[in-house]
């Protein structure tokens, strides 16, 4: 890995279509709403082994958050035909930002509404757009408090699920999808390149951590997975050995495991309709205006693992369908540039971990 001048982040200044203008004042990632074709099998995934709280729930849909939530929810699950992710929200910084937040996506060709408060259980006014990456996304600020669970240490289960983290969503343009959150006003933690110059992924961050969002190379638009944080390690081993416990391991897709991109300690689950949900803990502090880029070359095979395990193959194809505001799925755009799986672990099973020492080699599963 190698760390970048910060002054790089400067190629997300707006231009074009968008000079002048002012972008939102993006707070954080806030929620995602998933459509799910099961909705007692996702309440038992979601509440039974997660333990989010139930905020609200209707005869199609439940209204879940994490232990520190005091807004509404940070994630809506809503019985569907077809398992899809439906949103992405964000949250402005005040009420006055959602013009911002219009203008600006209007004027990079986004199909944008204005929705009026309560559209969404316990959210207020909002814009809701498909974005120029495909995705259907929501900026608001307003939204129904409800009471915060921190020291509800009766309520706690062993795996305690503390908050929202980020999305990651796969995009078959990885500059490009850096450059227009950039221009959000998101700056880049980390990204995996070649020699080349291809871009493979990037992490990009409104809060002080290192992501709200994370742009993965592929055919998309796609959601990768959401991700939710704990305090400690243990939480997520706990949660291993209740799946393991209930004989659910086959829920268990990755990890756990250490990122080298983040440092974050992780485990990979599949709810029961394949929606990819990652818990995560001990990242990092990113809140310095001039933090480091750091690059990792796609060949490190610590970027993934810092252990060195390979990734499974499915990580690398599998991915949540989108929908569009109509609720209609939108088509795919293929990948034109090399894929991360085609040249590196967890497909020809190559790659350096030792390159200042010559050490390359073949390590882990080929398949």
């Amino acid at each position: 890995m190698t760390p970048s001048p910060a002054d790089a982040q400067s190629a997300g200044a707006p231009t074009g279509a968008t000079a002048g203008l002012t972008p939102p004042d993006v707070v954080r990632c806030a929620y995602a709403e998933l459509v799910v074709t099961d909705l007692e099998a996702s309440r038992w995934f979601y509440t039974g082994l997660l333990g989010l709280v139930v905020t609200a729930e209707t005869k199609d849909a439940l209204y879940l958050r994490s232990f520190e939530d005091y807004l509404h929810h940070c994630l809506v699950v809503r019985q569907g035909p077809v398992a899809a992710c439906a949103k992405l929200a964000y949250r402005l910084r005040s009420a006055a930002e959602l013009d911002r937040a219009q203008a600006y996506l209007e004027a990079v060709g986004a199909t944008v509404r204005r929705v009026p408060a309560g559209t969404t259980l316990g959210i207020g006014e909002a814009v809701q757009a498909l974005d120029p990456l495909g995705f259907p996304v929501e900026f608001f600020y307003e939204a129904e408090h409800v009471e915060r669970f921190t020291q509800r240490y009766d309520l706690h289960g062993a795996g305690a699920i503390t908050r929202f983290d980020h999305f990651n969503v796969v995009v078959p343009d990885v500059p490009a999808g850096t450059r227009y959150y950039q221009g959000l006003g998101f700056r880049v933690s980390e990204d995996i390149r070649d020699d080349e110059g291809t871009v493979y992924a990037s992490w990009l961050h409104r809060k002080a951590t290192v992501h709200d969002v994370a742009l993965t190379g592929g055919d998309g638009p796609r959601l990768h997975h959401v991700a939710f944080s704990t305090h400690e390690r243990s939480q997520i081993l706990h949660l291993c050995d209740h799946l393991g416990a209930v004989r659910r391991s086959d829920q268990i897709e990755r990890g756990p495991g250490r990122h080298g991109v983040t440092n974050a300690f992780y485990l990979y689950l599949l709810d029961p309709d394949g929606h990819r949900i990652e818990i995560y803990t001990h990242d990092y502090y990113t809140g310095d205006p001039d933090n480091p880029l750091i690059t990792w070359d796609v060949h490190d095979n610590q970027r993934r693992d810092f252990w060195g395990s390979p990734v499974v193959p499915s990580w690398y194809t599998e991915a949540s369908t989108v929908l569009d505001l109509d609720g209609e799925p939108v088509p795919l755009v293929e990948r034109t540039e090399q894929r991360e799986a085609e040249v590196t672990v967890g497909a020809d099973g190559f790659s350096l971990n030792r390159s200042a020492e010559g050490g390359e080699g073949k390590i882990g599963q080929q398949v």
